[in-house]
C-alpha cells in the first residue's frame, strides 16, 4: 500500500509539473512584438518624401500608387474620392503642367502595434489664375498610413485644406456695375385736334 502511495505520489507530481511547463509555455507565447515604430517612422517619412517627389514631377500614377485599394481622399470643395477611379481623377485636376506642388512631413506618430500611423505636415501649391498669373497657395494635410499584408505602407485617409482665408465676396458698392448709357428721352408729341 505505501509503494502504491508513492506511485501515485510521483505521478501526480509529474502531471503538476507538465502542466506547469504547458502554463509556462503558453505564457511565453504571449509575448509582445518587438517595437518597429522607430523603423516604421523612417519608413514612412521616406515614402511620404518620394510621394512628394512623384507628385511633383507630375506622375499621377506613380502618385495614385501610394494610396492603398480602400482609400479615401478628402480635398476641400469636393465629395469624398473613395476608389481610385476618384482618387486619380481628384490628382490630374490638379496636378496640370501650371501647378507647381511639394509637401513635408512635421510630424509622424506610429501606433504602438506597428499597423497604422499618421502623419501631418504642410504644403506648397503654386498654379495660374484664369488670366494666367501665377497664384500661391499654402497650407496643411493629414494622411493616414496602413500597412499592408506585404509589409508596405500605404495611405487610408488624406485630407488637406488651405491656410489662406476665404475669400469674401465684395459689397454690393464695389461691384462692378454694368456701364451706364444714357438713355433719350422720348419727347412726347401733343396732337391739337381743331374743331
Amino acid at each position: 500500500m505505501a509503494r502504491r502511495y508513492e506511485v501515485t505520489r510521483r505521478t501526480t507530481l509529474v502531471l503538476w509539473g507538465c502542466l506547469a511547463l504547458v502554463l509556462f509555455a503558453a505564457g511565453c507565447g504571449e509575448q509582445k512584438p518587438p517595437d518597429t515604430r522607430v523603423a516604421d517612422e523612417k519608413a514612412i517619412r521616406d515614402a511620404d518624401a518620394q510621394w512628394s517627389k512623384t507628385a511633383a514631377a507630375r506622375d499621377i500614377e506613380g502618385t495614385v500608387s501610394y494610396y492603398s485599394d480602400d482609400a479615401s481622399l478628402l480635398a476641400p470643395n469636393a465629395p469624398v474620392a473613395s476608389d481610385k477611379q476618384s482618387i486619380r481623377a481628384a490628382w490630374a485636376g490638379l496636378l496640370t503642367p501650371d501647378t507647381s506642388l511639394s509637401w513635408q512631413a512635421t510630424k509622424v506618430e506610429v501606433a504602438r502595434s506597428g499597423d497604422l500611423a499618421y502623419l501631418i505636415g504642410t504644403y506648397q501649391l503654386t498654379s495660374k489664375d484664369a488670366h494666367g498669373k501665377p497664384v500661391s497657395d499654402n497650407g496643411k494635410f493629414l494622411e493616414v498610413w496602413k500597412k499592408q499584408t506585404d509589409g508596405k505602407w500605404k495611405v487610408v485617409a488624406d485630407i488637406f485644406n488651405s491656410d489662406l482665408p476665404v475669400a469674401q465676396p465684395r459689397p454690393a458698392a464695389e461691384r462692378k456695375r454694368p456701364a451706364h448709357h444714357p438713355t433719350k428721352k422720348k419727347k412726347r408729341h401733343s396732337r391739337s385736334t381743331e374743331n
